[in-house]
């Protein structure tokens, strides 16, 4: 009790009882490092008290009333003149309360960490969690359905796509030639952007009109749709629309398998106005080896100078022999009249 060295030998007049039915005795109370004794007027000891277990019966009150810790039938009063030694006791009692444990408190601060855990998990594990899920058990028809509810804003934005009589089978020709046996049906030339080329949550792959008008040959065309393949292929489209929505993005479509038309426009609106990613040079070369199809017009189609996509153009397959393009003369003229005059 360090504390307590300015109290040392410390002592003070007091009544004290045994048991609730003793007769009180008048008595000298010694404060020592750990305990408090209690002697009578010869100096006999009647009794000791842990300091770290002394309990009082009325704090706050005069005269102080103290008895040992889960005994409060044996009691000490201390009153009038017994100042000091009450405010050592005190001193002592507070250094002890202090350092007791705080079940109430300890229980506090766990329920805190695992709210603040469940913050957590709702914050940065649930939003993820939900969304995969809710793409998960998407049908296949209500992909369909937001694939054409996205059509309907970029149409809105960019006019109805390109379409001819002569120009579908062309288009039809070159789908089928990058993408393979399945491709039919999956590209769409709109007449007012993108960029380059954005895809919709069904497959179907949004292509520019200069795309198709401003080359020379058709493999510029097919390498971009080539490269657009890639990148459905590494990120569903109906996961980026779902992301950009939020967490009430995939509750609704885990609940209803819809998306709110403010999302749509907002994303039809970035599918015509963003660049389409990088993809990597490595992926690009076999992709365009597994197709047949030249990547040199597509680098430079790019990148006229080639600086910028010499990894295509000196890596390219087909060094020695050029593979057949990928539409014949006559589809390449129907297609590029695709959009008409």
């Amino acid at each position: 009790m360090t504390a307590l060295e300015q109290y040392a030998r410390l002592e003070a007049a007091g009544l004290w009882r045994a048991s609730p039915g003793a007769q009180r005795r008048d008595v000298i109370v010694s404060l020592g490092e750990a305990s408090l004794t209690i002697t009578d007027l010869q100096d006999r000891a009647l009794a000791h008290w842990s300091l770290a277990a002394v309990a009082r019966a009325n704090p706050g009150e005069s005269p102080a009333l103290y008895h040992p810790d889960g005994d409060p039938g044996e009691q000490l009063e201390l009153g009038t003149g017994s100042e000091d030694m009450i405010d050592a006791i005190e001193r002592v009692r507070r250094a002890v309360d202090r350092r007791r444990p705080r079940p109430g408190r300890l229980r506090l601060a766990g329920i805190a960490a695992m709210l603040l855990l469940v913050a957590v998990i709702a914050v940065l594990w649930l939003p993820g969690a939900m969304r995969d899920h809710a793409l998960r058990v998407l049908p296949p028809a209500k992909r369909t359905e937001i694939s054409q509810a996205l059509m309907a804003e970029i149409i809105a934005l960019s006019g109805r796509p390109c379409r001819t009589e002569d120009g579908m089978p062309a288009l039809d020709a070159l789908a089928q030639r990058v993408l393979g046996s399945g491709g039919e049906g999956r590209l769409v030339v709109l007449r007012d952007g993108p960029v380059a080329t954005a895809s919709l949550p069904d497959g179907r792959i949004l292509m520019a009109r200069a795309l198709i008008e401003d080359p020379a040959e058709p493999d510029v065309p097919a390498g971009f749709v080539l490269a657009e393949g890639l990148r459905q292929a590494a990120q569903d489209p109906l996961e980026t629309l779902v992301r950009e929505g939020g967490v009430s993005a995939s509750f609704g479509l885990l609940t209803s398998g819809t998306l709110p038309p403010a999302l749509l426009r907002a994303h039809a609106q970035r599918l015509l106005t963003a660049r389409p990613a990088t993809v990597a040079d490595l992926a690009l070369l076999q992709a365009f080896e597994d197709a047949a199809i030249s990547p040199r017009p597509y680098a430079l189609a790019r990148d006229v100078t080639g600086e910028s996509v010499l990894g295509l153009i000196e890596a390219a397959p087909f060094a020695r022999t050029k593979p057949r393009p990928a539409l014949t003369d006559s589809d390449w003229l129907r297609l590029q009249g695709i959009c008409g005059a």
